[in-house]
């Protein structure tokens, strides 16, 4: 995909009773005057350059078609975290299915997105055994990535025995061409902790067991984790194609990571 370049800044454009959408002018300054001169079919473009002639590029009327976010699992350190572009108008339902893909977690348990205190996620099964004055939960096929402002911040709980959250942030909009169809992982770092291994606190036992030989533990830790686990494990290559199949039917997860490759020995 080629990125087309854009304003940095997202455009605040005041375009009642223009008949334009400002979602079709974004991220650059114009004016409301500006909008309805464009539509009037009015000469603007002396008027644009004189104002913002670094602004008056094809490029800032290609409309948003998609949306650069980083997602982060909160309280480990080093940081675990992936930076994905996904089509602006997907919703937080495949926004889940692209998050269990890009961190192999194996969707096997309970989620939910946390957006300004309100709960969003399957409405209809997590409300399901809910007691009366539990916060009520939205649907998440009602929110589009593309109805957040850039820099927004909400978080994606997955697994609530464990307690997952990730941090997730819109980073940036762009205007690609072609237009994305499905996601792809650009950038990251870490490996995510296994599932079920006890949330945090869990975790941090599970490292310190197969970092140490001599505990008792360690052989049958080591092999409950597949043999091999490396936190700092992170293959893009490996991440993007999973990314990539996020929304394919009946989709396989691994369950441990890759062994990793042995160099032979020269002869």
């Amino acid at each position: 995909m080629t990125r087309v370049s854009v304003a940095e800044d997202r455009a605040f454009v005041d375009a009642a009773g223009s008949g334009l959408d400002a979602r079709d002018i974004p991220r650059a300054r114009i004016s409301t005057e500006q909008i309805l001169a464009m539509k009037q079919g009015q000469d603007t473009h002396s008027a644009l350059t004189q104002r913002a002639p670094m602004l008056f590029i094809k490029p800032m009327f290609e409309p948003i078609n998609a949306v650069q976010i980083r997602v982060s699992l909160d309280e480990i350190k080093p940081a675990i975290w992936r930076r994905l572009i996904l089509p602006s108008g997907w919703t937080l339902d495949k926004l889940h299915l692209v998050i269990q893909a890009a961190f192999n977690w194996w969707n096997c348990h309970l989620h939910e997105f946390q957006i300004g205190g309100l709960r969003y996620g399957d409405a209809a099964f997590l409300m399901e055994d809910a007691s009366k004055g539990d916060p009520q939960v939205f649907e998440s096929r009602g929110v589009r990535l593309r109805d957040f402002q850039r820099g927004s911040r909400f978080t994606y709980l997955y697994d609530f025995g464990d307690d997952w959250s990730h941090t997730i942030e819109i980073e940036q909009f762009l205007a690609l061409d072609p237009a994305p169809k499905q996601g792809t992982c650009i950038d990251g770092a870490g490996a995510r902790p296994p599932e079920d291994v006890g949330g945090v606190n869990g975790y941090e036992q599970f490292l310190k067991i197969i970092r140490d030989e001599t505990d008792p533990r360690h052989d049958e830790m080591r092999s409950w984790a597949g043999g091999d686990f490396d936190p700092d494990w992170f293959d893009l290559a490996i991440i993007d194609k999973d990314v990539k199949n996020a929304l394919r039917a009946n989709v396989r997860r691994r369950l441990y990571q890759p062994k990793p490759t042995q160099t032979k020995a020269k002869i």
